[in-house]
């Protein structure tokens, strides 16, 4: 377990604007806080990051979630986040752009809990799932869905299986990996790339050719 620092919100600021070159208005960034705070809070009970990033807290998970704010479509959607975990990117994203209508999903049930409390801290309207994603809880996923976005976990065939009748024709999925990464089956398409600071990350997008 880790123990993660407290900050002050103006400090908690300085140092997103220092890792994501991003302007942000002042509800995404208290609502990043909030994030950050009860992070603080369960971390020290909770394996929600790993010991060795919490000294790159802001450049290798906000950062990093913020990055696909140039993925993103315009205009209110659904993005459904897949094996949550501690809410990167999909909490992030949440913050980021309030029109987006998230679903977060996460089997474990500690770390669903976790998310709940930080979409309530944080006062998102973010619907938390404790599911894995599968054909067996497919019913559960919301229709009409137009960007999918997995972290740090692979989104195996069987959950596309239970995702691609969801989507809606131009859906996008958004993977941040390292050099190798599980593409999503035909016929997607890979489109643009955004490169992460660091050692060989990236942002790859996936464009759903497909219709319902």
């Amino acid at each position: 377990m880790v123990e993660i620092p407290e900050i002050l919100v103006a400090e908690f600021e300085r140092r997103l604007i220092a890792a994501s070159s991003l302007p942000l208005a002042p509800g995404v960034t208290r609502a990043l806080h909030a994030h950050y705070q009860e992070l603080r809070r369960w971390s020290p009970t909770l394996a929600l990051i790993g010991p060795g990033v919490v000294g790159e807290l802001f450049e290798r998970h906000y950062a990093e979630s913020l990055a696909a704010q140039p993925l993103l479509p315009e205009g209110p959607l659904k993005l459904l986040d897949v094996g949550s975990g501690a809410g990167f990117p999909g909490l992030i994203l949440a913050a980021l752009r309030p029109d987006l209508e998230v679903t977060l999903t996460e089997a474990r049930q500690r770390k669903w809990a976790f998310l709940v409390a930080a979409c309530r801290r944080a006062r998102l309207s973010c619907r938390c799932l404790n599911v894995r994603v599968s054909p067996s809880t497919a019913a559960q996923l919301p229709e009409d869905i137009s960007v999918v976005t997995a972290r740090a976990v692979r989104v195996d065939l069987p959950a596309w299986e239970a995702l691609i009748p969801r989507l809606l024709p131009g859906a996008r999925a958004l993977f941040w990996s390292g050099d190798e990464v599980l593409a999503p089956p035909p016929p997607f398409r890979e489109g643009r790339t955004v490169r992460l600071p660091g050692d060989r990350r990236w942002i790859r997008e996936y464009c759903w050719l497909g219709n319902r």
